[in-house]
This record gives C-alpha cells, structure tokens and sequence, in this order.
C-alpha cells in the first residue's frame, strides 16, 4: 500500500471519528441538556406563531424553581405522548380563581398582570376555582380564547375515559403539569426567525 493511500485512509477515519463524535454530543446535548419544540398550533400567539421552532433548556430547573411568567415545555398530563408549550399562571400550593377574564391568586383583590394575551379574553374567563398540588403547575396558553390548557384538560380526561368525573380529574390532578413532566424552559426561537422569548 502507498504512502498516499495510507494518507488517503487516515483521512477518512479521521473524519469518521469527527462524524461519530459530533453525532454523540449533538445526542446527549438532545437528551440532557435542550429540548427542539415545534408550535403546531395559535394557543401562544402572539407570543410564539404556529409553525415556530423553539429550544427549551431542559437544566433551567436544576437549581431553582419554575416561576409564574415561565414558558414551558412538557408533557401533557392527558397524553404524556404529546409535547405543549404554555405559559405558568399558577404555583404549587396557590389557589387561583378565574372570574370576568381575570386571574386572581390566593384570594388576591388584583388580579394577575397579563400583558402578553392576544386579545379580549371572552372564552371560558369565568368561575374556574382550583388548589394547586404542591409540586404542580396551572399553565395558560396566551391566546385565551384558542388554547387547549390547564382549563380544559379535566374535561379531555373524562373524555379520554381516564377518570369518570371532573371531580376525579381534578382529584387525580389532570388540570396541572407535575415538575416531573416539565422538560425545559422554553428560551430560544430558531425559526423562522431568530429570537428570544420573554417571560
């Protein structure tokens, strides 16, 4: 064998080994450290649009906790197939009350500042009361009026025949996200445009 195919053959493998390598770190960055979201739906606008593709940081939550404000990424407590992004309204231990498309906070006579909604809230924006279980989240999308949210999904486990009643829903904790299911805090858009989100 020549010199230059001994080259030749040295250079292939060290680029396979570049190929393997990079393979492997973009691996353990996907499951340990970012999480790639894609927004099917309007339920954040006009926070994130459909279509968007978003990067979470799955360590966001290592050495403190999720805050009220916070996008996140997690798994849908009714199908934990399915991945959502929504914004949290509501901490473990709070009691939160929805009346007149407000939000109010452990009996709090001002409601929640929510600069970030689409529009006028006219879609299920009253006589929602609920405790939240420690080591919980409420989550809202921003687009009250179109978000498939921590409101309904007491609902879709009745409908998915999880639970009997909305009252074993809400008991079995349908309605909120565990700490165990959120997989990051949702901080980057890559497209189509370049951007960060602001809780």
């Amino acid at each position: 064998m020549s010199d230059k195919t001994k080259s030749i053959i040295k250079e292939i493998f060290s680029w396979i080994k570049v190929i393997i390598l990079a393979f492997v770190v973009a691996l353990l960055l996907n499951k340990f450290v970012i999480v790639n979201a894609n927004v099917p739906t309007g339920s954040m606008e006009d926070t994130i649009q459909p279509g968007d593709r978003l990067i979470g940081f799955r360590l966001s939550y290592l050495f403190s906790e999720p805050e009220r404000g916070n996008i996140i990424i997690f798994e849908y407590p009714v199908d934990p197939e399915e991945i959502y992004i929504k914004r949290i309204i509501g901490l473990p231990g709070e009691k939160i009350e929805i009346r007149d498309a407000k939000v109010y906070i452990d009996g709090s006579k001002t409601p929640l500042e929510e600069p970030y909604l689409k529009e006028d809230w006219i879609i299920e924006n009253d006589g929602l009361e609920l405790m939240i279980p420690e080591g919980h989240y409420f989550v809202m999308g921003d687009n009250r009026n179109n978000s498939l949210d921590g409101r309904y999904w007491a609902t879709e486990a009745v409908m998915n025949e999880l639970v009997s009643t909305l009252e074993e829903a809400v008991e079995q904790k349908y309605c909120f996200v565990s700490e165990d299911a959120i997989l990051g805090k949702a901080i980057f858009r890559y497209y189509p445009s370049i951007s960060g989100l602001k809780d």
